[in-house]
């Protein structure tokens, strides 16, 4: 799950770089979403 949520923030970067605001957009809200999915699993599993 980490490796998609890094794929995601990197194709942000490229598509906000080369003018793709759109798909930066959606990219970088994939990627926070993800990001605190992640993150609440990790608390969960930490706490169990």
């Amino acid at each position: 799950m980490l490796q998609v949520i890094i794929v995601l923030a990197v194709i942000a970067l490229v598509a906000s770089l080369l003018g793709f605001r759109g798909v930066a957009g959606i990219s970088a809200g994939l990627a926070k979403i993800f990001l605190v999915v992640f993150l609440i699993l990790v608390v969960v599993a930490f706490l169990v």
